[in-house]
Formats: C-alpha cells, structure tokens, sequence
C-alpha cells in the first residue's frame, strides 16, 4: 500500500503539473553496508531491516526509472528527526521525547549498553535533525525546484547518545545520571551503532543555510515546547 498509493501520487502530479516532495527513509541504507550517500550508485544493493524501509527503497528506485516525472520532484531520505507535535508517535517518538519523559519521571536516563567492541557505552552515533530544519528544507525546495533528486536530510554531523543525554540534563538544569542496560537479544543484531548523512548534494543543489546543533535543538525544544507543554 505504500508504494502504489506514492505511485498514484506521483502520476497526479504528472499529469496535473504539480510539484512533489515527498518522504523517503534513512531507513533505506540498513545497517550502512554502503555507507550514507545518496548518489545513486549502489542503491539497487541496498538492504533495509524492515518492511518500512524496504516500502521507502522500492519507491525511490521505481521513481528514478520512470520516464515521466513530475516537473519538479524531491525525495527526501530523513534521517533521526525530532521536535515539537511527536507525542502522537508514541513509542516511535524520538529519543529527545522520551528521554525528557524518563528524566522528568524517574531523574536519571537508561542508554543501551554497547555489544560492540569499538564503541564504549553511550558512543553508538546516530544522525539527528531537529524538525525546524526538516521545515526550512522542504520550504526552499518547494520555492527553488531548481535540481530534482534523492536527497539526505540530516544535519550532516552525528552524535553520541551521550551527546544527545547530556543536552536534555543542560536543558533541564540537571547533572547527569545515566545507567546503561542491555541492548534487547531480539534486536541487537540488527542495532545500528553509526549513522551519519551526507548532505553534500543537497549543498551542491543550494542550500546552504546551517543546520541546528544537537545542543541548540534539544535546549529549543526542551524549554520552549516540552517543559511548556506547548507541544502535541
């Protein structure tokens, strides 16, 4: 369902002449065999972990393939977004959220132990992106369309989970507690100790503007949303 109803989008468009951006998935690169880019080289030998990301894959591919495009099109490939209005995601919300909930509640943070031997505990580094940059990029390709592809949305620097804690505690006005478990047998073999975008070709196509650090987005959202309540 969610590659045919993305395909009678697209061919909407195509015949009405209408602009498309739409969401493809970091999802896509699985366990980054092939690293981050999003050339289109290799894409084909991609290996997503879910059926969500495989749904994102096989969209991306058959868009490239087709010969009739929409005018204008982007695919954006989302990496680890978080901010304001996630509450509805429930668990799937992001780890910023759920870590202000954990501190809120109980003042320390449970972090997954490392089962890796080149990563200590809380270095696993994964691509964050705070949701105001997700917005200002979709904003400027809908008024540059100036170059259609697949492109990263990340901020282009990844960050420790112990980043990421020691930015909600900053917010918070509080001194770190951390306790590290283990990662659950169930999804440790498939758990993705680094992710990082390579924004290059979205650079290469314009935009330039900087993108929030982990520090700058978390206190953001923290204060001015979650400790408010002002969020959804």
């Amino acid at each position: 369902m969610n590659v045919d109803y993305s395909k009678k989008i697209w061919n909407l468009c195509v015949e009405q002449g209408i602009p498309l951006v739409y969401a493809s998935s970091a999802a896509t690169y699985g366990m980054g065999e092939y690293g981050f880019s999003d050339s289109y080289e290799n894409m084909d030998q991609l290996k997503p972990l879910n059926p969500y990301g495989q749904s994102k894959l096989d969209f991306d591919l058959w868009a490239l393939a087709q010969e009739r495009k929409p005018f204008f099109w982007a695919g954006l490939k989302f990496f680890n977004v978080y901010g304001p209005n996630e509450v509805h995601k429930g668990r799937m919300a992001s780890v910023v959220y759920h870590a202000f909930n954990q501190i809120q509640n109980n003042k320390h943070l449970k972090l997954f132990r490392s089962h890796h031997p080149d990563y200590k505990e809380g270095e696993q580094k994964r691509e964050f992106i705070y949701v105001k940059d997700v917005v200002n990029v979709l904003i400027w390709l809908m008024n540059d369309r100036k170059s259609s592809a697949i492109y990263n949305l990340g901020s282009g620097k990844a960050n420790t989970f112990l980043d990421l804690a020691h930015a909600v505690f900053k917010a918070l006005n509080l001194s770190p507690e951390i306790e590290f478990i283990d990662t659950p047998v169930d999804i440790r073999d498939k758990y993705q100790y680094f992710t990082e975008a390579d924004m290059s070709k979205l650079q290469k196509a314009g935009y330039t503007f900087p993108f929030y650090s982990i520090d700058q987005g978390v206190e953001d959202y923290v204060k001015n949303y979650l400790l408010k309540k002002a969020h959804i």
